[in-house]
């Protein structure tokens, strides 16, 4: 039985929306410090209404992330080094998924880009999803 998405259909003169693609560079934006020691981020996309963020995540050797739930489900591509919970280990070229309402804390020894896809922000004990510009945990926080 088809779902209700898959049976859904684009009918008519179909025409591209202008505007409906935003490009973005990551090279061009500046590594902004979180309010994680030695954890730096750029935003690729955020929708603070959903709650919603994508993101490069860079950990220098030694980061630790903080014990946080998952109240969705958390994706991370990791582009370079590695990084680690309970689990295993996330070495690069390798993806991982949290399952919502998991809870850890992650690691890195030699340091790691991420790309962290997030549907709604982690929870730590003081805040909740990534802060740019190096804000003291207790503010907002994603992860």
């Amino acid at each position: 039985m088809p779902s209700p998405l898959s049976a859904q259909q684009i009918v008519g003169d179909l025409q591209p929306t202008p505007g409906g693609s935003t490009y973005v560079d990551p090279e061009q934006l500046p590594w902004l410090p979180s309010q994680f020691d030695k954890i730096a981020m750029k935003v690729l996309y955020r929708d603070d209404a959903a709650g919603a963020m994508t993101v490069l995540l860079k950990w220098e050797p030694g980061a630790m992330l903080p014990f946080h739930r998952h109240p969705e489900i958390e994706q991370s591509w990791v582009l370079e080094g590695s990084f680690y919970d309970h689990d295993g280990i996330c070495r690069a070229g390798q993806f991982v998924w949290r399952t919502a309402g998991s809870m850890h804390e992650t690691h890195t020894d030699e340091g790691c880009v991420i790309l962290a896809i997030y549907r709604k922000p982690n929870i730590f004990r003081n805040s909740a999803s990534f802060v740019a510009g190096g804000a003291a945990e207790g503010t907002s926080a994603q992860g």
